[in-house]
C-alpha cells in the first residue's frame, strides 16, 4: 500500500529526507520514532501530497503521490500533527461538512459509524470549542477515516494527550490497522 524508494527533500542546501526507503503493506501499522526534526512530518506531507519530493518516487495504493495526487488524497486518511478544526462548529455539523467535501456516500449513516468508533456519539451536538485536547484529537482521527481509506497517515496523533487518552487512542488505532495500511509518528518510545 505504501512504497517509497530514495525520498528526498531539499529547503535549498538544507537536506530534510535523504533517500529514504521503506514498504508497508495492508494490515501493518509502521511507526517512525525519531526527534524532532528528524524528518518525520516532512515524510508525511510529501506521502499525503501537501508537497512534493525533491527526488525519489512514493506510491500510495499504486498510485505516484507527485503525478496522482488526487487518487492519493482519495485513499489517504491524514491527521496532521496539529488538528485544524472549526472550533465554532458541532462535531457532527463538522463531519458532514468534511463528508461532503469528500463525497462519502450514506454520509448520514457513515457518520454515526465513525462517531461511534471513535467514542464521540454522545457530543455529537456539542461544539468543537467544548471538547478537551482529547476528543478534539479523536475528532481529527474521526475526519480522516471518515471516508474509509486503505491508508491512514498519521502525525503524532497522541501528543498532548493525558496517559489514559493516549492508551485509548493506541488501541484505537490497532483496531484500524487490521483492516488498513497506518503510518504514525512519534518522538516517544
Amino acid at each position: 500500500m505504501i512504497d517509497v524508494d530514495r525520498l528526498t527533500k531539499r529547503y535549498g542546501r538544507f537536506i530534510a529526507l535523504d533517500g529514504i526507503s521503506f514498504h508497508a503493506e495492508s494490515g501493518e501499522i509502521v511507526g517512525f520514532l525519531g526527534p524532532n526534526g528528524a524528518g518525520k512530518t516532512t515524510t508525511m506531507r510529501v506521502l499525503t501530497g501537501y508537497m512534493p519530493p525533491t527526488e525519489g518516487t512514493a506510491r500510495i495504493a499504486g498510485f505516484d503521490v507527485l503525478t496522482d495526487s488526487l487518487a492519493v488524497r482519495e485513499r489517504v486518511g491524514y491527521l496532521p500533527e496539529t488538528v485544524r478544526l472549526y472550533r465554532e462548529m458541532t462535531v457532527r455539523g463538522y463531519l458532514k461538512f468534511m463528508g461532503q467535501l469528500r463525497g462519502v456516500d450514506r454520509l448520514g449513516a457513515r457518520i454515526d459509524e465513525v462517531l461511534d468508533l471513535v467514542g464521540l456519539r454522545e457530543r455529537a451536538r456539542r461544539l468543537i470549542s467544548s471538547l478537551s485536547k482529547g476528543m478534539q484529537q479523536r475528532l481529527g482521527l474521526a475526519q480522516a477515516i471518515l471516508h474509509d481509506p486503505p491508508v491512514l497517515i498519521l502525525d503524532e496523533p497522541t501528543i498532548g494527550l493525558d496517559p489514559h487518552q493516549v492508551q485509548e487512542l493506541r488501541a484505537l488505532i490497532r483496531e484500524l490497522g487490521r483492516t488498513r495500511t497506518v503510518l504514525l509518528s512519534t518522538h516517544i518510545l
